[in-house]
């Protein structure tokens, strides 16, 4: 019971920590929410009118991209899937931990880091897929290549969205904290 009591205990601990970022984000702690929270402010879109709107998340508030629609994901590993939606946004905006095989997550955590951003336009992407007889829906297998080119966060091959100094100084908050040794 010891294992029991100690998940136990350390769950509590959790929900706290949850519960405090609920209460600056306004919504349930799901890296959803989450996502969505600091794809606003750190990119700034414009959340849709009502949060339960199908495809999207939001619009691009300026620049080349303004007023174009964005359906934002954060994954906590990067695995080469991406769940893309049967109403399609014009771009999706997808922020990642660290990169990670597909492989049995036994023995691994996800940690809550983003370590890259990249931005696919959400045509092109699923008439590439397509085109190679991709099966388009939930978990979406994309090739590394399309991931390298939609890349705009740490480097950028995507000159899309190209990020200022301030907005790269707050995804670096994020990143996976280095391994001693």
């Amino acid at each position: 019971m010891d294992s029991i009591e100690r998940v136990a205990e350390l769950l509590r601990a959790r929900n706290a920590v949850d519960t405090l970022i609920a209460d600056e984000i306004n919504r349930p702690m799901t890296s959803g929410h989450l996502g969505e929270w600091l794809a606003f402010r750190i990119f700034g879109l414009t959340p849709a009118v009502h949060a339960a709107v199908a495809g999207f998340d939001g619009t691009f508030g300026g620049g080349p991209l303004d007023g174009r629609t964005v359906n934002v994901k954060w994954y906590l590993k990067r695995e080469g899937l991406l769940d893309i939606a049967a109403e399609r946004p014009d771009y999706y905006l997808v922020m990642t931990g660290p990169a990670a095989p597909a492989v049995a997550s036994k023995g691994t955590t996800r940690p809550w880091c983003i370590d890259e951003v990249f931005l696919f336009e959400a045509a092109r992407l699923e008439a590439e897929l397509r085109a190679r007889g991709v099966a388009v829906g939930t978990a979406t297998s994309v090739r590394e290549a399309q991931w390298t080119a939609a890349r705009v966060y740490p480097d950028s091959n995507n000159p899309a969205l190209v990020l200022d100094e301030r907005q790269k100084g707050l995804l670096r908050l994020f990143a996976t904290p280095a391994v001693p040794g």
